[in-house]
């Protein structure tokens, strides 16, 4: 029988998804239930795996990893595609390191990045409008996401945005229950504010600059709320194992997640890009908080000198 490290920090995490995964069930049905099933038996048996060998327990991080993964893709996702991306997730993302506390990426990105890059054609055609896959539905019919629409020149209204009636990611798309999430999470002192405004101010603000700009290829303000922007910045930039330590640089950790997102987006052939930025902004993590560090350093007093 496996058992679990008690963390109440990542008890709360899975609290907050709740409500996020009780809204995708009534989206997409026996899907996102099948999905999280399949996850959490492959992704804790691979840490269990690692684990038992040093006879020691497994985390309760490892089922945060994988809740967030489960939901991080779209609704037809093949499910062989997603046991391989949480064996790697929680292996190559997690286990070499260390195990927990000792990894250097957040594992749930790792795994997601991972699959987005080895499987792109098979998840293009894995995307499903809102209402076809639910508790219901006879059909299940393709449909563009609200980040391809707007890169088309198309519009998206906010509201869709708001309330998740669109295609995309299982997680993505309710905008106000990640943003409930959100609050729990900071009042309760499980993820750093600071994290969040950064990554948000510095987003809307190179968005803006580069939309009201004329930047070409730079898209509109509601693009913020469309992919998995907000839901990765909640959920996974926040993540206190592979963000800096220091409270200061959590401005500057989520200001370079926020920074890089906006800039894929605008310039590369990729249409999302907020999995590449949280890592890009984990591998910066310790050394922000070294130059914190060594900014808070007083210069040492002058020594000797004539009297």
């Amino acid at each position: 029988m496996v058992k679990f490290l008690k963390q109440p920090m990542m008890r709360r995490v899975l609290y907050s998804l709740v409500p996020i995964y009780l809204y995708g069930l009534w989206m997409y049905g026996y899907r996102i239930l099948l999905s999280a099933v399949v996850v959490f038996i492959s992704g804790i048996g691979t840490e269990w795996l690692f684990e038992r060998k040093k006879s020691k327990k497994v985390s309760e991080a490892a089922l945060v990893t994988c809740a967030l993964y489960a939901i991080a893709f779209p609704p037809r996702t093949p499910l062989w595609i997603l046991v391989v991306g949480i064996v790697f997730a929680m292996s190559m993302g997690k286990a070499v390191y260390g195990g927990f506390g000792r990894n250097i990426f957040n594992p749930a990105i790792t795994g997601r990045a991972f699959v987005y890059i080895s499987f792109a054609i098979p998840l293009a055609a894995s995307y499903s409008s809102f209402g076809t896959f639910g508790i219901g539905a006879a059909d299940v019919l393709s449909s563009a996401t609200p980040l391809g629409i707007l890169r088309a020149g198309g519009e998206v209204n906010i509201l869709t945005l708001l309330i998740g009636a669109r295609s995309g990611a299982m997680g993505e798309g309710m905008v106000l229950l990640i943003a409930g999430a959100a609050v729990y999470l900071i009042a309760t002192k499980t993820a750093s504010w600071r994290i969040i405004t950064g990554s948000l101010a510095a987003a809307a603000a190179l968005n803006a600059a580069l939309f009201y700009g004329g930047v070409q290829r730079a898209l509109p303000m509601e693009s913020l709320l469309a992919g998995s922007f907000l839901f990765m910045t909640v959920f996974m930039a926040t993540d206190p194992v592979s963000a800096p330590k220091r409270p200061l640089s959590h401005f500057f950790y989520g200001a370079l997640i926020g920074l890089t997102v906006v800039t894929i987006r605008t310039f590369s052939a990729f249409p999302e890009g907020t999995s590449f930025a949280i890592l890009f902004g984990n591998t910066f993590a310790t050394l922000l908080d070294i130059g914190v560090d060594s900014a808070k350093k007083k210069p040492a007093a002058p020594q000797g000198g004539a009297k």
